[in-house]
């Protein structure tokens, strides 16, 4: 829950910043609607209303001129037994975050591009051993990445390697399963953490054939926050910005209400009249 790299701010946690944030939001005139999930938005254009829609779980209809779209992203995850059973014990999801916790152990790292090599990285210098476990048989990870890596002495690479499932003795983890691509045999191995780097998963399935979304599901932006359809504005983990990190959601939130208010104001503008000739 920590965090640690939110400028100006030496420490707090996440249920602690989202309570000041909501907290700051309620000195205004906003409505709150807590509890409720969004399943279908309607653009403008195809709306009885033509007004941008917004259909919720429940049933009801949002109706409005402008809409941000700031619905994140999730970790991804291996899929296999033991994951969730171990899940903050022992199976971790953010090396920044976590990667403390695990001074002087051994570890593994899933996945091999840029996140799971910086991660293996970024662990070696903190734990006792890293083994890198990659899917596919080479590192999909920038080559300067990949040369640091390689000159790292506590860190193993293991390539063709499709993790199976994890081990524990109830209480923690204490080994990964994995399987050789290559032969079919299976391996295990003897740690104590699992850092799960397969990349993230935008909460944006709701949102597939609306809008633009590029290969991975994320909401395509402009620099003004404005996606393929006019009017509707998106922000944070969820869309095609390079870096997830909470300070950079926040600018990019900025970003994307300037631009519906800037939207505003130009469709509310009234139509030149046309001088005779």
């Amino acid at each position: 829950m920590a965090i640690e790299n939110f400028i100006s701010v030496d420490y707090t946690e996440g249920p602690k910043l989202g309570a000041a944030l909501e907290q700051h939001v309620r000195n205004y005139d906003v409505d709150i609607m807590n509890l409720q999930r969004a399943t279908k938005l309607v653009p403008a254009g195809e709306s009885a209303s033509g007004l941008i829609e917004v259909e919720l779980e429940n049933g009801a209809t949002l109706k409005s001129k402008t809409v941000v779209l700031s619905t994140g992203a999730r970790w991804r995850q291996m899929g296999v037994p033991g994951e969730n059973e171990y899940r903050n014990k022992g199976v971790a999801y953010c090396p920044h975050c976590d990667g403390p916790l695990f001074k002087g152990k051994r570890v593994s790292v899933i996945g091999g591009g840029n996140s799971g090599v910086e991660a293996a990285i970024d662990l070696a210098g903190i734990v006792a051993h890293v083994t890198l476990i990659e899917f596919d048989g080479k590192l999909r990870a920038d080559e300067v990445l990949q040369r640091k890596l390689r000159s790292l002495p506590n860190v193993e690479v293991i390539v063709s390697a499709q993790s199976t499932e994890v081990l524990g003795d109830g209480q923690k983890v204490n080994g990964l399963v994995y399987k050789d691509r290559t032969d079919g045999s299976m391996h295990s191995l003897s740690l104590e953490g699992i850092f799960v780097q397969i990349g993230l998963l935008p909460n944006t399935e709701w949102l597939q054939g609306t809008l633009d979304l590029s290969p991975r599901g994320e909401i395509v932006i402009d620099a003004r926050g404005q996606t393929s359809l006019p009017g509707v504005f998106a922000a944070g983990d969820a869309t095609t910005v390079p870096y997830k990190q909470i300070v950079i959601a926040m600018g990019a939130g900025s970003t994307a209400a300037l631009g519906a208010f800037d939207h505003l104001i130009r469709t509310s503008a009234p139509v030149a009249e046309t001088v005779p000739a």
